[in-house]
């Protein structure tokens, strides 16, 4: 197949079928027998586009097949499609609407890294945290029935390890009670960004049911309810007593047949013509059911296919070799997930207690490092953040010092679990917010800018960011030390700033900061990596003011004998910070100051009470004020915000 479609790639720069498909409405003009080549196009046209502008690649050639079925087959944009992980959705992007434009997919003011209504009608809800589809669709589908438009379709599509998620069960648990005629697609590629993991994935792979039993046993059910034989009420026991005579003969119970939603499958997710075939059928049956379908992540470009972790967003590549287009940074600072994998493994082969936790991401927060060689002493627990929390709180509670790293955004679905299950026993869990500030391209849905406003009001949390990769060890070992309670450390994505990243390991008394400069016009208080931008500004400045910098450390507990020393000293003080305003650390600041008795003039500098846009960090950094120029106006009293 690589071959075949990289030729295709190299001699065909026009596409015979896919050029007359602008919306949906166009797709429903071809023949069946035509869908295979659209989808050969789809995949192609997809491949060259994410080559030179990067995006998420390996999800959305794997759903291909299912893309093209399900706007073949229901009327969107009235019927409704709800997408689960929008990573799997580039195709639906190109054939609603947005291929000629697809060029600008992630970029500033282009269109959107994942699917929503605000972008366009055929986007039904929002998708860049998974496992929220089917809890959507079936509102969806419930107000569809409220509302009179009884003839209305609801699909829910979730694949790449999002049933994993308990907000996935809890919606098939209602489901399962609630009157819908609701269709969920599984499209099952054993994978989410790393390869799924736990009993369900496990259940999905070896699930199986007779096609040729699914239509007699469909046909029979038309024929007793078209003759009044088949109540709901004896519908529901006929289903029960079915379900228990199919799992005694295959010796297997099927999970969702055991909450009453109909199982369809598993069929090949790449055999276009047959998902339409089975859509057909599905589409006016009564009751919730369920469409499982096997598919193969990366499918069509032979390196995503052998390799789908590193083809999930390879950044740039070469179509014809399958060569990414990778900078040489071997000079150059790691990323600090990086620092933080190997610092792990460093800490957990002098400290035996240490264990690794992590929710589907081991490869994105490198706890992969650890794992290489201590692979029972770290557990990826699948797509399940509050899991993942609580979990780490019963280690605690019985003798481990478990180490939990979530990015940020997505830690925001655990925040009951941080308060419940960690911060009110103060149990010793080390929670490393990775991607924590603005992360870029992904846009507001991974931007992480919410976790000093959320958490610092949280008894017992110890909350930190460091300024670099050294500051970074230190708050990791110091964390691990006896008696240290539930400790939030917060760094962002991407690339430190010391090549020397390795340091001696020291303790950072917890509730201290550095006092970086002296000055005597204007105090600057920076939290985490944007210190070193402050560095940079104050540089530039060239002696214009005199200002002293502090790079305060811990958000929670503040430095309160360096905040009296600036608060004698200072009349202007800077608060700066890679989180929203409202709430944050100049927030926390100002509160100080206040209950203290001191009335400086205080400048908050932090993301506004708005969602931030996707684009490149610097491009976002200049739009929310928090570039290098920005810090040099306030610095300086222009513009104060």
């Amino acid at each position: 197949m690589q071959g075949d479609s990289l030729l295709i790639m190299e001699e065909k720069e026009n596409f015979e079928l896919l050029d007359h498909v602008k919306f949906p409405v166009d797709l429903r003009e071809l023949s069946i027998e035509q869908l295979p080549r659209l989808c050969e196009e789809l995949r192609l046209d997809i491949i060259n586009k994410v080559s030179v502008n990067p995006g998420h690649l390996a999800s959305s050639l794997g759903a291909i097949e299912i893309t093209v079925a399900l706007h073949y087959v229901f009327d969107t944009p009235a019927d409704r499609i709800v997408w689960d992980v929008g990573h799997q959705a580039y195709g639906h992007k190109m054939l609603t609407g947005r291929r000629d434009v697809f060029c600008t997919n992630r970029k500033l003011h282009g269109v959107r890294p994942f699917p929503t209504p605000l972008e366009s009608e055929y986007d039904t809800f929002t998708c860049g945290h998974a496992s929220n589809s089917i809890s959507a669709a079936l509102g969806m589908a419930v107000a569809a029935k409220k509302t009179g438009l009884t003839n209305r379709h609801v699909v829910a599509v979730i694949g790449d390890g999002a049933m994993s998620g308990g907000l996935a069960f809890e919606g098939l648990n209602n489901v399962s009670s609630t009157p819908n005629d609701l269709l969920i697609v599984l499209n099952d590629n054993d994978m989410s960004i790393d390869r799924s993991v736990g009993g369900m994935e496990k259940y999905l792979l070896y699930l199986d049911t007779n096609e040729t039993y699914n239509r007699l046993r469909f046909k029979a059910s038309q024929w007793l309810h078209s003759r009044g034989y088949l109540s709901e009420s004896r519908k529901k026991g006929i289903l029960r007593l079915n379900n228990a005579i199919k799992s005694a003969i295959s010796h297997q119970q099927n999970i969702f047949e055991g909450m009453n939603i109909r199982y369809f499958g598993p069929f090949d997710g790449h055999d276009v013509r047959e998902i339409v075939r089975v859509l057909r059928q599905l589409k006016d049956m009564r009751g919730p059911k369920l469409l499982h379908l096997h598919t193969t992540k990366g499918k069509g470009f032979g390196p995503a296919e052998k390799e789908a972790t590193i083809w999930h967003a390879p950044g740039k590549f070469d179509p014809t070799t399958g060569e990414r287009l990778t900078r040489d940074d071997s000079e150059g600072a790691l990323r600090f997930q990086d620092v933080f994998g190997h610092t792990l493994l460093e800490l957990a082969r002098h400290n035996p207690k240490i264990v690794g936790v992590t929710p589907a991401m081991p490869t994105g927060c490198s706890m992969s490092i650890m794992m290489k060689e201590m692979p029972d002493r770290v557990f990826d627990v699948g797509i399940a953040e509050g899991h993942a929390v609580t979990f780490s709180g019963g280690m605690a509670k019985d003798g481990l010092a478990p180490f939990c790293n979530i990015y940020s955004s997505f830690s925001q679905r655990a925040y009951d679990n941080v308060i419940h299950d960690v911060a009110l026993l103060d149990l010793p869990v080390v929670l490393c917010l990775d991607r924590a500030g603005l992360v870029g391209e992904d846009g507001p849905t991974h931007h992480g800018v919410f976790d000093i406003a959320a958490l610092r009001s949280v008894p017992h949390l110890t909350i930190a960011s460091p300024m670099d990769e050294h500051e970074l060890r230190r708050l990791m070992y110091t964390a691990q030390l006896p008696d240290k309670g539930a400790f939030v450390i917060r760094y962002p994505r991407g690339r430190g700033v010391l090549k020397d990243w390795e340091c001696p390991f020291e303790e950072a008394p917890v509730g201290t900061g550095r006092r970086l400069r002296e000055g005597n016009d204007v105090a600057v208080l920076s939290i985490g990596p944007i210190g070193n931008q402050v560095e940079q500004a104050i540089d530039e400045l060239n002696g214009a003011r005199s200002v002293a910098h502090y790079d305060m450390r811990y958000i929670k507990p503040l430095d309160e004998t360096l905040l009296f020393e600036i608060a004698e000293k200072f009349n202007r003080i800077i608060t700066i910070e890679d989180g929203v305003r409202n709430g944050g650390f100049g927030s926390a600041v100002l509160e100080w100051m206040s209950d203290h008795g001191y009335h400086p003039q205080i400048v908050r500098m932090g993301i506004d009470d708005c969602f931030v846009e996707h684009g490149s960090v610097e491009q976002l950094y200049e739009i929310v004020g928090l570039d290098i120029e920005s810090i040099k106006k306030n610095i300086m009293g222009e513009d104060l915000i």
